[in-house]
């Protein structure tokens, strides 16, 4: 991914909050749950529910998402493209981190079985 500190800097300042309603209506619209959309955050941040909504009411940024989260050590096995950039080749940390976040979202969106999603 070619991309700039403008974007990176872009993606560490969105907040989590304003773009999980995004992910909920993209995987409700394909027949999924939000227990499903957690236990794929969860998978890969662990979080638990409660400190999701936590989070969620204190309008973290990504950045601040990912410094407290502990990634899964299969995170890295999360590889495709996504928005038009192949994941493994994004180079800042923080946005590959949210890409993963966004992959797996798709995945749950495009009915994919839920062992295959969390890399089992």
């Amino acid at each position: 991914m070619i991309a700039n500190d403008k974007h990176n800097e872009r993606i560490a300042q969105l907040t989590f909050a304003s773009v999980y309603p995004h992910y909920v209506t993209k995987i409700e619209k394909k027949g999924r749950t939000i227990a499903e959309l957690h236990q794929v955050i969860t998978w890969l941040t662990g979080f638990d529910d409660k400190q999701l909504n936590e989070l969620i009411a204190e309008k973290v940024s990504f950045a601040d998402f990912f410094d407290k989260a502990t990634l899964n050590p299969k995170s890295s096995r999360i590889t495709g493209v996504i928005c038009g950039y192949r994941i493994e080749e994004i180079e800042n940390q923080l946005t590959r981190q949210v890409r993963y976040l966004d992959k797996l979202v798709d995945e749950l969106a495009k009915g994919r079985k839920m062992e295959k999603i969390l890399r089992a």
